[in-house]
């Protein structure tokens, strides 16, 4: 399964890259809001994930091909992300640093010249510039970040006047973001996986 995603997300990055010489393309500015959809498995019965908001910015391409209305989007971000643990009533944060490369394949719709409609998908690829280990003081849990992260993302927005877009988007991790062993003298040390899927809000100006 993952091989089959990989592949694809090789074929999108290819085609993105080979635009025809006639596509336009325009840059931009891009951030947002992240919300964590946090998903626990195999953790301890006690433990359960809270849900965070953090935020992502950076440089955009924007390719369309005339008429056809395809297209890429491709940006380098900054991304930011926290995310929280709950045990027995106590809560600890952590926040996560990464860089990210997402490469959407893009169909765009035009309604006028004022305003027009996407719909996105494709891979995103991070890494973490940030502390990979964390032990909370008030929690009994170990925390393993993974290096870098592969993700796939589905999206649609609206274009107004050509440069100002604003989008959703929903990254779906592939694979875990971290894992967590239990530090409780006695109890079993399975490591718990955690997977964080991510609902964005994204605001863009095209120059």
């Amino acid at each position: 399964m993952k091989k089959n995603i990989l592949s694809l997300a090789v074929i999108v990055a290819a085609l993105t890259f080979a635009m025809p010489s006639q596509a336009q393309i325009k840059f931009g500015i891009k951030g947002g809001l992240n919300v964590d959809n946090i998903n626990l498995k195999n953790a301890q019965a006690n433990v359960s994930a809270k849900n965070r908001t953090g935020f992502f910015v950076g440089a955009t391409a924007d390719v369309t091909i005339p008429l056809a209305g395809l297209g890429a989007d491709v940006s380098l971000l900054y991304d930011n992300k926290v995310v929280g643990i709950q045990e027995n009533g106590n809560e600890a944060n952590k926040t996560l640093h990464y860089v990210t490369l997402p490469i959407n394949a893009k169909y765009t719709i035009g309604f006028s010249s004022l305003a027009s409609m996407y719909l996105a998908t494709g891979p995103q690829f991070s890494w973490n510039v940030g502390d990979r280990s964390w032990r909370p003081a008030n929690i009994n849990q170990d925390w393993e970040l993974k290096k870098s992260e592969f993700s796939w993302n589905f999206g649609l927005g609206v274009t107004a006047l050509s440069h100002v877009r604003l989008g959703y988007n929903y990254n779906i991790a592939i694979g875990k973001t971290a894992e967590i062993t239990p530090l409780i003298v006695g109890t079993n040390a399975v490591k718990g996986k955690l997977k964080n899927n991510t609902h964005q809000i994204s605001l863009t100006y095209l120059f």
